[in-house]
């Protein structure tokens, strides 16, 4: 099986690796790749935002499966581009992909499946927002209600600041802070079916101590020894398979990965959010403990296929620690050259914002890469994230120092 898997980032890099570890892929093309990526794939330097080019490049290579990373190609529809000319994707239609394109409409399509979320005004005046924070009260949540790049969340106590974001953003939802602690649960769908694989937890918050901005992602882990035993199964009756059956009932079928980020409230678990693709950086610790090879699991998602498939897992742990350019998330300073990027035994390490120059590696953007531990419990995971990213030589970095700590210690505990 060709595939070509559209992407750069640390999330495609882990994909990258288990697609290419499935026997059934026989040639991984990645568009456009990174250097890590380049390892064990060919890369094509191409533009994603152009559905032309994408769809161009997998014509060229005569691509039998495209997976689709990042949530901007898919929002542009090129996956529909890709079905007309028959060819199989993994990645939902334009209109499924609304579910991450607009807040807004996630909540509709929630509310007529009968999935709790938190309530919520979307706003476009600065009366409008007003209203909603006051109703609301702190701590204030306000989403910028498109496409955001991870950055379009703020979190706050300061009212203003909160205005200020919903300001500068235009049209926002102002919803009710939901408390509790936050899990992520990817389901991977054909259309009718929809399996849900094991939750992670990642970090939001630059810095220790859940202190600082409001990122893409700092690290998380899996599994989650203190979450409820249930959360799968809850989470599929509750959230996963209500929205596949809404969205088959409106005539615009998910075929993809389907994110749901939950918070564990004290009335039972609400919908934060939805993405329309593998999150980063929980990709980063689920792909290795994924069992099911991987292409073959895809192209039966693409293809209609899932109906009797089952995911198998490793009972191992996966801790993963991402490691940052100073000024992430607001300007990243970039630049600086990547002079030792050491190995370690049951360690991973994905490339994100990393280019090439000569033989040398550049940071290129936010998270300039994440590195995964994988040992028998969390805190021997956790211990070999920290030992290899503690060795990484970048100027003007930082990552966080907590990630899974006190997971591994409750674990310890029990």
């Amino acid at each position: 099986m060709k595939i070509l898997l559209v992407g750069s980032g640390g999330r495609e890099h882990a994909l990258g690796l288990g697609l290419h570890a499935d026997p059934a892929c026989t040639s991984l093309h990645v568009a456009p790749g990174n250097p890590g990526i380049a390892e064990f794939a060919q890369c094509h330097a191409i533009d994603i935002s152009s559905n032309a080019e994408i769809v161009a490049l997998a014509q060229e290579i005569e691509a039998d499966l495209v997976v689709i990373g990042p949530e901007t190609p898919l929002v542009n529809g090129v996956a529909d581009d890709l079905r007309r000319l028959k060819i199989a994707v993994f990645g939902p239609s334009k209109a499924a992909a609304q579910l991450e394109g607009s807040k807004t409409f996630a909540k509709e399509v929630m509310s007529d499946a009968g999935v709790l979320t938190a309530q919520s005004f979307t706003c476009s005046t600065v009366q409008e927002y007003e209203s909603a924070l006051d109703t609301f009260g702190p701590p204030y949540v306000v989403k910028d209600d498109g496409l955001a790049g991870g950055k379009g969340v703020v979190v706050t106590l300061n009212r203003e600041e909160a205005l200020r974001h919903a300001i500068a953003c235009g049209r926002v939802v102002i919803e009710e802070f939901l408390n509790g602690p936050e899990v992520s649960l990817f389901g991977i769908s054909d259309g009718v079916s929809i399996l849900a694989m094991q939750p992670a937890q990642d970090f939001k918050r630059a810095h220790d101590n859940d202190t600082g901005p409001n990122t893409g992602g700092m690290g998380a882990y899996s599994p989650l020894p203190w979450a409820p035993t249930e959360i799968i199964e809850e989470t599929y009756t509750q959230v996963l398979a209500p929205m596949i059956a809404e969205m088959n009932a409106r005539g615009t079928p998910f075929v993809g990965l389907l994110y749901a980020g939950l918070a564990l409230t004290d009335h039972g678990s609400r919908v934060i959010e939805f993405n329309v693709r593998f999150g980063d950086p929980e990709t980063q610790v689920l792909i290795p403990l994924l069992k099911t090879p991987l292409a073959s699991l895809l192209f039966k998602a693409a293809t209609g296929g899932l109906a009797d498939t089952v995911l198998e897992w490793t009972d191992q742990s996966a801790v993963a620690v991402v490691l940052a350019a100073d000024g992430y998330p607001g300007a990243p300073q970039n630049g600086s050259v990547i002079s030792k990027i050491p190995n370690g035994e049951n360690v991973k390490v994905f490339y994100a914002g990393i280019s090439q120059s000569g033989e040398s590696l550049i940071a290129s953007g936010g998270r300039v890469l994440s590195v995964t531990g994988i040992g028998a419990d969390l805190t021997e995971a956790r211990d070999r994230a920290y030992r290899v990213i503690s060795q990484i030589s970048l100027p003007c970095s930082f990552y966080r120092s907590d990630i899974a700590l006190n997971a591994s210690v409750a674990e310890k505990g029990n």
